[in-house]
């Protein structure tokens, strides 16, 4: 008899399900390697919404059911985060994390029409966009909301990875960071160094999030492995469908990080939304999904 396969660790309480934004829609997926979580809602062509690092579905909540009136979303927890289980413990850089996102999709037999990505998830979707083009498929449309396509310059590029590193491999530095970062106030400081401001719901769920120590433990193993620099020297020469958009006030990442990336590739597009932050697509739901929705009727025609 085949053996279950053995999980790193549990990730959040996954009883919490039915209160989580859109949980009537989750079901937990094992394999490929890991034990993922997914919201699926709609009809039509598939999009996949991809998360930001430290994020979750939860980000997507309300454009989820604008968005599935006209398409079947895909919506998944990246690996060590919120209620994915890690299955590799060397799989959340970029490149393992790209292939483990389409070895699932092509398990379950999506074949996104496009892929939304935010802030980290944009890189995610943009890799996984250039390995189909390696493989000699046709890559599915990039969506990028403040994507992450910048490094940290000068010492900050070395400090921080090392940083993440360090903190992963502490045994109780997830409990310390969780438990001094997972109050309120602390949590609306977190937020408001992005440039965006949550209602309360949205300030919650980032509580529970922060507050749980595999969640924050998954996302150090992810800044410790990630290495965005191959995928930097080839968004030049990609030429399928890009279009990102940025929050003017975004100060996690800048509008001149899309405004670079736009300039340097040949089909790429670039629009500024005035008046929000890096969780633009939390702030203004509606918004986002008239544009992803118009971007989309743009480039069928």
């Amino acid at each position: 008899m085949r053996s279950p396969p053995l999980w790193l660790a549990e990730t959040m309480d996954w009883a919490q399900i039915g209160s989580w934004p859109n949980g009537n829609s989750s079901r937990r997926i094992d394999g490929p390697v890991h034990r993922w979580h997914v919201q699926t809602a709609g009809s039509g062509p598939v999009l996949l919404l991809l998360h930001g690092a430290g994020g979750s579905t939860h980000s997507y909540r309300d454009l989820i059911p604008l968005l599935s009136i006209d398409y079947t979303i895909v919506a998944i927890d990246l690996p060590g985060h919120g209620f994915t289980q890690l299955g590799a413990g060397q799989r959340s850089g970029l490149a393992a994390m790209a292939q483990d996102v389409e070895r699932l999709c092509a398990q379950e037999g999506w074949q996104p029409l496009a892929i939304v990505g935010h802030s980290a998830g944009a890189a995610v979707a943009l890799q996984m966009a250039m390995d189909a083009t390696a493989r000699g498929d046709r890559p599915p449309h990039v969506i990028g909301l403040n994507a992450a396509l910048g490094e940290f310059p000068g010492l900050a590029g070395l400090v921080f990875p090392l940083m993440a590193k360090a903190l992963a491999a502490m045994p109780f530095a997830t409990t310390l960071f969780s438990t001094t970062s997972a109050n309120p106030a602390r949590i609306k400081t977190l937020i408001a160094s992005t440039g965006s401001e949550l209602d309360a719901t949205g300030y919650d769920l980032y509580r529970q999030l922060v507050g749980d120590k595999s969640h924050v433990d998954g996302t150090l193993k992810m800044m410790a492995q990630w290495d965005l620099r191959p995928l930097l020297r080839a968004l030049p020469d990609y030429p399928g469908p890009v279009d990102l958009i940025a929050g003017s006030k975004d100060a996690t990442v800048p509008v001149s990080v899309s405004e670079r990336v736009a300039a340097n590739m040949p089909a790429a597009t670039l629009q500024t939304l005035d008046g929000l932050g890096h969780l633009m697509h939390e702030e203004d739901p509606e918004r986002l999904a008239e544009m992803i929705r118009n971007i989309l009727d743009n480039r069928s025609q």
